[in-house]
């Protein structure tokens, strides 16, 4: 006999609603991987929004790509009615979809394109779930974590920041795919490196960051003379050029690529890491175990990557350089890290465990099966019984 699910069972759908940077969407991307293995026929739709990073991070997946027309969030007051109409606009779009295919459950992943699907949902009763990798809650998440019936946290410094009431758990970063698995051969393979060889790491992100191209370059002649390492530089595409030609009178071997879609080997092959301090970079260093020297983005109104920084130093992780921009000032203050660090072996190696302690390669498993529990519960998870053929 066969057992089958009724004609009108229709897969479940899972949204995630925010865009607009790669921290928004790559834990997002890690997260629907280990949904699908827990929800093989699982689709999924991204509300996000119209910038050119969400299309490019979400090319070639398999999910509906929803991009809301959305202003930056913005605390000019006279802005506010725009932004108002914009939000309402949003929310009719997402509650005539989500009455038409409503998902089993929303994922809130930051930003003003988070608010609209996680508001329709918690007013549909639909399960919402946050997530909030960065130590300081965002403006969106703040004021969506009273809708949530949970909010996922990489530290424990974010459940002292959101409101009481706020049912927190803190389960690491959802990170994507392959870091569990990386291992030091195989990056250096990958880039070519010399496994006699340590190896500084430098990467600014996807995008590259000038403030630290400019502060390693200022430190040409004390790479020059550093016996034992060689250089793997992820540059983004705006500086490549001219920190390739920058490098070229050294000596010393240096890998020098614009982008890699191979992080994950990047960090296995590095001994050292100098990176910026966004929640998911920091996330795979630790989960790698890889010391590191961070220079957080100084822009940002509320510092969130200073304090993601803060929780490695308290660890033990990492060392902090604070960038102020100046290649002439960043300069000198890297230098002295560099040689403490670069020079000292019980210095990486205490780091190393350091990180590896506070890290959280499974945290995209412990909340893939967090959430499937709570559809389920909730009861919007539809239960089947699996095909079983009797003679």
């Amino acid at each position: 006999m066969l057992n089958s699910a009724p004609k009108e069972y229709r897969a479940p759908r899972i949204v995630f609603a925010g865009g607009g940077t790669g921290g928004h969407l790559y834990p997002a991307l890690a997260l629907a991987h280990a949904l699908r293995d827990r929800l093989p026929t699982v689709r999924f739709a991204f509300f996000g929004t119209q910038r050119p990073i969400d299309r490019r991070v979400l090319e070639g997946v398999d999910a509906e790509r929803i991009a809301q027309s959305l202003p930056a969030w913005s605390s000019a007051p006279w802005l506010w009615p725009r932004m108002l109409l914009a939000l309402r606009q949003a929310r009719r779009v997402c509650r005539a979809r989500f009455s038409v295919d409503p998902p089993v459950a929303v994922v809130g992943t930051g930003g003003l394109a988070s608010v609209p699907a996680v508001q329709e949902a918690a007013r549909a009763g639909i399960p919402v779930a946050v997530l909030n990798p960065d130590a300081v809650p965002g403006r969106a998440n703040r004021h969506l974590s009273g809708l949530a019936d949970v909010v996922f946290a990489q530290w424990q410094d974010t459940a002292d920041q959101l409101p009481r009431g706020t049912t927190v758990e803190v389960a690491g970063c959802p990170i994507r795919p392959g870091f569990q698995d990386a291992v030091r051969t195989a990056g250096l393979e990958r880039f070519e490196l010399d496994p006699h060889r340590r190896t500084l790491l430098v990467t600014g992100a996807s995008q590259g960051a000038r403030s630290i191209n400019q502060a390693v370059l200022a430190n040409r002649m004390f790479f020059q003379s550093l016996e034992g390492w060689q250089i793997l530089h992820l540059t983004g595409q705006a500086d490549f050029l001219e920190v390739k030609d920058a490098y070229r009178p050294l000596r010393m071997p240096v890998r020098v690529i614009a982008f890699t879609d191979h992080m994950a080997d990047a960090l296995a092959a590095a001994d050292l890491v100098l990176c910026r301090g966004g929640a998911s970079t920091l996330a795979e260093i630790t989960a790698l175990g890889r010391p590191s020297i961070i220079m957080p983005y100084p822009h940002h109104r509320d510092m969130h990557q200073l304090a993601n920084a803060r929780c490695l130093l308290r660890a033990g992780a990492a060392q902090l350089v604070p960038d102020q921009i100046d290649p002439a000032i960043n300069g000198p203050v890297l230098l002295a890290m560099l040689k403490t660090i670069t020079r000292n072996d019980a210095l990486r190696e205490t780091m190393a465990r350091a990180a590896g302690r506070i890290g959280c390669p499974d945290a995209a498993s412990i909340i893939a099966d967090r959430i499937v529990g709570l559809a389920e519960s909730r009861g919007t998870l539809p239960q089947f019984e699996s095909l079983e053929v009797t003679c």
